[in-house]
């Protein structure tokens, strides 16, 4: 640190180095080489690092999950290069890319119909599929990541019939895996089975029917303030309308309450992701009514039962190959797809829920070529999505891409606010004088006497905590501020 930007205490107040302009009566923050800097934000674009190949062969029914014990992102697929075999593969984040582990087989078979999820009680990774090698059996395994590696348990049968559109949430409430599938042994039924996992094995309870007609395009989320599972489907007895239901999980059983219909069309590539923040599901689809667009609407849990409002288009164009995730740091969801309007390029876009809408921000391109296959995973540890696909231009192999969402960022932490500026504005570089914490600031005009006040991430006050909570101080008058003890 240069002894000029040292800052000195004089009594109640410091001085200081000004590192960009410092206006008067505005809260400050000290940096690590001691100068000091009005509380700001900073607007940060979205952004998507170069693809990476995880598969130098043929790839399909791709599945991404976040492993939040291990910090790492698992995909799971098929892979043409190796007889079709299950296989799973982890991924480490490191800022705009990602790298790679050996791939490893959990189904020495063809494998079909390939989902994941993350048992968050046992820290396990739970892959469910249809096993071609055993009459298409609704099959599922455990993972346990390692490193850069996963291994696996013994695969589990959970339906002897046909077993297609399976699709796997966990109900963090229950500490169950909810699998939901189209069972091809009972009439195509829309079907639901419990998995409980204890080490590196999962066994089931008895299948439950939640839609007696013939069902595909299954989606399924945890809905975590009411504690319910949605699953989200097209019914082919009611013209592929685009429909969901609300599941309560009891012991090892799921129950139903009665169907809602979210698209009166085809909805076709359904993907769904439960939003905490907003407290609401989203369901994006192709909606095969209104001209193919990629479409999205926002569902509310109430009971046993979801209700939705009015659905917004994302894309007006043709949209294919559809997944959606949500991104925590952000409160955003994140849809993945092929946009027909541009050539099939993988393209991605952020959505914002208020109420019962949504609203979109600009697309970006990620893949510059067809894609098939999309999957998203949020990795909270880093703070960015993984985007994995298959490119269908380059040979269907499989890559993945790391991408940022558009984010405001502040300076402002829990530890760095040093007090209250003074003295007038000052210039970049300038000696600037700080009323340290403790100090009486006399800078505040339209205070509330007796109101308590806290450091916002834009560099106000206001009498709600932003995040991260800084308290400033507690106005003894409408100008004056006691700045935090």
């Amino acid at each position: 640190m240069a002894l000029d930007t040292i800052p000195k205490q004089e009594g109640g107040k410091l001085k200081a180095v000004a590192s960009g302009t410092l206006p008067n009566g505005k809260p400050v923050v000290v940096n690590s080489d001691g100068t000091v800097s009005v509380v700001a934000e900073t607007d940060v674009s979205q952004s998507v690092g170069t693809p990476v190949v995880y598969e130098s062969a043929g790839t399909a029914y791709t599945s991404s999950v976040y492993d939040s014990n291990s910090n790492k992102v698992v995909i799971s697929y098929r892979d043409a290069g190796n007889s079709f075999y299950g296989t799973a593969i982890v991924g480490t984040v490191s800022g705009s890319s990602i790298s790679f582990g050996t791939p490893t087989v959990f189904e020495s078979a063809q494998t079909d119909r390939i989902t994941s999820t993350f048992d968050s009680n046992e820290n396990k990774v739970v892959v469910a599929y249809s096993d071609s090698g055993n009459s298409r059996r609704g099959t599922a395994v455990v993972g346990t990541v390692s490193g850069t590696s996963i291994s696996f348990g013994s695969p589990v049968i959970f339906d002897t019939s046909d077993t297609r559109e399976i699709s796997s949430t966990f109900d963090t409430s229950a500490n169950k895996v909810v699998l939901a599938y189209r069972d091809l042994g009972n009439s195509n039924y829309g079907t639901a089975i419990v998995g409980t996992v204890s080490g590196t094995s999962i066994s089931f309870g008895s299948p439950a029917i939640f839609e007696s007609a013939y069902t595909t395009r299954t989606s399924s989320v945890f809905d975590t303030n009411s504690n319910k599972v949605v699953i989200a489907y097209s019914d082919v007895a009611n013209s592929n309308y685009g429909t969901a239901i609300v599941g309560t999980v009891s012991g090892t059983s799921i129950s139903f309450g009665s169907a809602t219909v979210f698209e009166t069309a085809n909805a076709i590539y359904i993907s769904a992701v439960y939003e905490p923040s907003a407290q609401k599901v989203v369901i994006a689809y192709m909606d095969n009514g209104n001209s193919n667009y990629g479409t999205a609407i926002v569902g509310a849990v109430s009971g046993t039962s979801i209700s939705f409002g009015t659905a917004v288009v994302f894309e007006a164009a043709r949209t294919e190959e559809i997944s959606i995730g949500l991104n925590t740091s952000t409160n955003t969801v994140v849809i993945s797809y092929a946009d027909f309007g541009n050539l099939e390029y993988g393209t991605v876009i952020t959505g914002t829920v208020s109420g019962n809408s949504i609203s979109f921000g600009d697309p970006l391109v990620y893949e510059s070529n067809e894609v098939i296959y999309t999957s998203v995973a949020f990795d909270s540890s880093s703070g960015k999505i993984v985007l994995s696909y298959v490119d269908d231009t380059n040979l269907d192999y499989g890559h993945a891409a790391v991408f940022q969402n558009a984010y405001t960022s502040t300076n402002l932490t829990s530890e760095n606010y040093i007090g209250m500026s003074q003295g007038g504005t000052v210039a970049d570089g300038s000696s600037a004088t700080v009323d340290i914490i403790g100090s009486l600031s006399t800078n505040q005009s339209g205070l509330t006497s007796g109101q308590s006040y806290y450091v916002q991430t834009d560099g106000t006050i206001g009498e709600t905590a932003a995040d991260p909570s800084v308290f400033a101080g507690t106005a003894i008058s409408a100008t004056s501020l006691v700045v935090k003890t």
